[in-house]
């Protein structure tokens, strides 16, 4: 049981960290294409395994109710952020309101991330050149 534990405490920190890092990764210019290339791998996670799993399927979240499971501690909510909220905050959010923070959060994050990446890829030719 243990292990459980262990790993449920790894997915609460590792998951936590990439959805702040999703969403300020972008930021900080040494950090900027492998933010890109997690928000890329959270769209494919999202909308392609979607396709097969639900849409807004999360590998991570899943893997992490499986331990939960283990653990005899199935959430009652249907959202990370919602369980996030309640687990770390002891707060309880609306489903509707975590999707819609969830999917516009992501959209802005994505956005800014591709924006700022497109322009470092300009300036870096420009220099070349």
């Amino acid at each position: 049981m243990l292990y459980y534990h262990i790993l449920d405490w790894f997915f609460i920190i590792f998951h936590t960290v990439l959805i702040f890092f999703n969403v300020f990764g972008w930021i900080y210019k040494p950090l900027r294409k492998w933010n890109f290339l997690t928000l890329s791998l959270t769209a494919v996670s999202w909308f392609v395994l979607g396709i097969f799993y639900g849409m807004g399927y999360c590998f991570l979240t899943d893997w992490h109710w499986t331990i939960l499971d283990k653990l005899e501690k199935i959430p009652s909510e249907s959202s990370y952020i919602q369980y996030l909220f309640r687990r770390l905050l002891n707060i309880r959010i609306n489903v509707n309101f975590a999707d819609t923070l969830t999917v516009t959060v992501f959209f802005m994050a994505f956005f800014c991330s591709g924006v700022v990446n497109f322009s470092d890829l300009i300036k870096k030719k420009r220099n070349k050149n």
